[in-house]
C-alpha cells in the first residue's frame, strides 16, 4: 500500500484522545488511571495503545504512547509517545492546565520531536522544533491545551445531547478554537463488556494526534468516569478503530 493511504497519524490518532469545553466541572475519573486499547484497521489488528495518567508532586502526567502490530512494522511502522504535564487544578473537579507538552513520533517515513512550554502569566507558548530546529513564541487564552490534556478535561464536563462545546488546542502549530458535538445516547457493547455510552463528534480543524482525513467518533462511559470504550475514525481508504481491552480504570481497581 502507499503510505499516503494507511492509517498513518490515525493510528496514534485513536490512541491519545481529546477535546474540552468551558462548564463547570463534574466528578472526574480516578487517578491514577491506566487505558489499554486494540488498534484495528478495518476489522484487522493493527497495532495497540496505552494511556496513563499519574499525579507526581503538584503535576498531573499523563502519558500516550502508541505501537503498529508485528504484522505492519514491515509496511508502516508506529512507535508514538506523547505526554503532557499539568499544573494542577483542585481535585476532584478540575483536572488542571497544561505547563509542557512534548511529542515524539516514529510513523513510517514521518517523525516528530517537539515540545510546548506553556507560560501562564504571559498567556503564550514556545514550541521547540528539535528536527527542523526551529523554534517559536505565540499568543495563547487562558484556556489553552494541548491535543492529549485536552481530552482528559473533556471528560470532566456534564455533557448534553445536541449540544455543542468549545476550546482553544495548541497543536505545536497553531491555535485552534474546536468545536466537540455530543451527538446521542449509545448501548455499545464490545469484548470487554456492555456499556451505557455517550457519542461524541470533534471537529478538528488540524491533524494533531488526530489525522484529519475523515470523521471522528468518541463513545464515552454515560457516567462521571467518561472512559473512552471505543474510538473511530474515517481514513483516506477503510477506518481506523480504537477498542477499550483492559488497564486500571475504576475507583479501587488494580
Amino acid at each position: 500500500m502507499k503510505e499516503r493511504g494507511f492509517p498513518n497519524r490515525a493510528i496514534f490518532l485513536l490512541a491519545a484522545i481529546l477535546l474540552p469545553c468551558l462548564l463547570n466541572s463534574a466528578i472526574a475519573f480516578p487517578i491514577p488511571e491506566r487505558l489499554e486499547f486494540e488498534l484495528s484497521y478495518t476489522g484487522i489488528p493493527a497495532g495497540s495503545a496505552v494511556q496513563e495518567v499519574t499525579r507526581e508532586g503538584t503535576d498531573i502526567h499523563i502519558v500516550s504512547t502508541a505501537r503498529s502490530a508485528d504484522w505492519l512494522r514491515f509496511f508502516f511502522p508506529v512507535d508514538d509517545r506523547i505526554e503532557s504535564f499539568l499544573i494542577a487544578g483542585s481535585p476532584p473537579l478540575h483536572i488542571g492546565t497544561p505547563r509542557l507538552y512534548q511529542e515524539r513520533k516514529n510513523e513510517g517515513r514521518t517523525k516528530t520531536d517537539r515540545e510546548a512550554r506553556f507560560d501562564r502569566q504571559k498567556l503564550e507558548v514556545t514550541t521547540d522544533d528539535r528536527l527542523k530546529k526551529r523554534m517559536s513564541r505565540q499568543p495563547i487564552t487562558k484556556r489553552t491545551y494541548d491535543t492529549l490534556s485536552s481530552f482528559f478535561y473533556f471528560r470532566t464536563i456534564p455533557l448534553q445531547v445536541g449540544a455543542s462545546y468549545y476550546i482553544d488546542i495548541y497543536d505545536c502549530s497553531r491555535l485552534w478554537n474546536t468545536e466537540v458535538k455530543v451527538l446521542r445516547r449509545e448501548e455499545l457493547v464490545i469484548p470487554l463488556g456492555r456499556f451505557k455510552t455517550i457519542v461524541i463528534n470533534p471537529l478538528l480543524q488540524s491533524e494533531g494526534i488526530f489525522a484529519r482525513t475523515g470523521d471522528i467518533f468518541i463513545w464515552l462511559t454515560d457516567d462521571d468516569r467518561r472512559i473512552p470504550v471505543q474510538m473511530k475514525s474515517k481514513v483516506a481508504v477503510g477506518s481506523i478503530t480504537a477498542t477499550l481491552t483492559g488497564g486500571s480504570y475504576w475507583p479501587g481497581r488494580k
